[in-house]
């Protein structure tokens, strides 16, 4: 993004000093364009002239910060602001070059050289949310400048063009960087494509494209595209590869539901130069999905607890699929509770207590729930228990499930009944040895 500006910078400077070359004193030329400025005192004009022949950036800067305190009326005093930014630009010389750019847009607010320059600068030290919102309003007020920008009547049509992109690009990134902070993802979408559609080697546009749209909601697919991009343009920085590379592969498993495919599909991308219409990158079911296919695919008979709470509680919340599959499930747990005669019979279940009155308990039944001590089961006693057990304890529950409700999801168990405790079994008394007879 230096390069950018810096590319920019040096344009701006050329143009400026070819703009420069025909401004001499109005007695000294027969004619002059209507809209072209012209400095009327020779000592004025011979002052300009020579700091703007300065070779030395520095000294040039200097010497035309020089030229506009001496001469504050000057027609030519934007442009000689102009040209010691371009100067310091040259030297290195950043904080100077936002000070130069600052006293321009105090005198014409909608300059759009110094609105670019600043708005780049901008974005480079955006180290707070303010700071970044701040280039994202500078670079928004650049763009608008921009579209209503007037080819100065010496500036070659080429040089123009070449100049307004490379003045889009830099406004509209820092809108993107400024919104991307905000978590406003469309926003730097929209922006990002501006610049990259311009730059289409732009790295760090293209890798916070790529950022806004797979955190986007829901996500735009072809930011894989362009986060494996970023990731072929940045070929010899290892460290900038493996943080664009990790982030593209998480972002891939989450969406995709594995890693199959990621190394061939950021290979692919290298020789292309645009994402094409529809990336071959199919998303992982739905959670709502699996519990359709669990009933497709299984008996439901054959299925764990654990799946029938799966498929449970996706019963409104899904298509008509899921409702069928819930129905399946519960009459499978409604045909357990009957006898080989078909008449009412208990399930006994092991399960973990999470909490427990007289009257009722509080119980986990799968492993995820008793490892987290979240109750799915609701368990209604049959008869008042003199000793509830303690949280903690494992324990069979033996009753009828009668309901569940899908979310948050419990079970719920009536007339329960706990199995009654295992008889110690009596103590034989010690084995009594024969008394030895006496000799007589």
């Amino acid at each position: 993004m230096r390069k950018v500006l810096v590319t920019f910078v040096l344009a701006l400077t050329a143009v400026m000093m070819f703009q420069a070359s025909a401004q001499q004193p109005a007695d000294s030329q027969a004619t002059t364009p209507a809209n072209q400025k012209v400095i009327k005192d020779p000592a004025e004009y011979n002052a300009y002239i020579t700091a703007l022949n300065t070779q030395d950036p520095a000294q040039k800067a200097a010497a035309m910060e020089a030229f506009v305190k001496q001469y504050p009326q000057s027609v030519m005093q934007v442009e000689a602001l102009e040209q010691a930014m371009a100067s310091y630009q040259q030297a290195g010389n950043q904080s100077k070059v936002l000070d130069l750019a600052n006293q321009i847009l105090q005198i014409n607010p909608n300059n759009v050289r110094a609105l670019a320059i600043m708005t780049f600068l901008e974005r480079a030290g955006a180290n707070t949310p303010d700071k970044a919102a701040k280039g994202r309003q500078d670079g928004e007020k650049c763009l608008t400048e921009l579209g209503t920008w007037k080819k100065p009547a010496d500036m070659q049509d080429a040089e123009f063009a070449k100049m307004k992109d490379q003045m889009t690009a830099i406004c509209a990134g820092a809108v993107g960087f400024g919104a991307l902070q905000a978590k406003d993802y469309a926003a730097a979408r929209e922006a990002y494509l501006k610049s990259v559609k311009i730059d289409p080697n732009n790295l760090q546009d293209i890798y916070q494209l790529g950022i806004a749209s797979l955190e986007a909601n829901p996500i735009v697919k072809d930011g894989f595209w362009y986060i494996a991009k970023a990731y072929q343009l940045a070929q010899g920085n290892a460290a900038a590869q493996k943080n664009i590379g990790d982030y593209g592969k998480s972002k891939y498993r989450r969406y995709h539901g594995s890693y199959d495919g990621w190394d061939q599909f950021l290979a692919s991308v290298g020789s292309q130069s645009a994402p094409p219409a529809e990336l071959a990158i199919t998303p992982a079911p739905s959670p709502q999905e699996l519990a359709c296919k669990a009933v497709q695919e299984n008996d439901p008979g054959q299925l764990s607890f654990s799946d029938w709470e799966y498929i449970l509680q996706y019963r409104d919340a899904g298509p008509a699929c899921n409702k069928d599959a819930a129905e399946k499930v519960w009459q499978t747990i409604q045909n357990k509770q009957k006898d080989p005669k078909g008449d009412p019979a208990k399930l006994k279940i092991p399960v973990k207590v999470i909490s427990a009155s007289a009257d009722s308990l509080e119980a986990a039944i799968t492993e995820d729930n008793q490892k987290d001590n979240k109750a799915d089961l609701h368990v209604v006693m049959d008869k008042p228990m003199t000793k509830p057990p303690a949280p903690g304890t494992m324990t069979d529950v033996i009753g009828t499930i009668s309901s569940y409700t899908p979310s948050p999801f419990m079970f719920t168990m009536t007339a329960a009944e706990l199995p009654p405790p295992a008889k110690v079994p009596a103590k034989k008394p010690p084995a009594r040895r024969p008394g030895a007879t006496k000799k007589k």
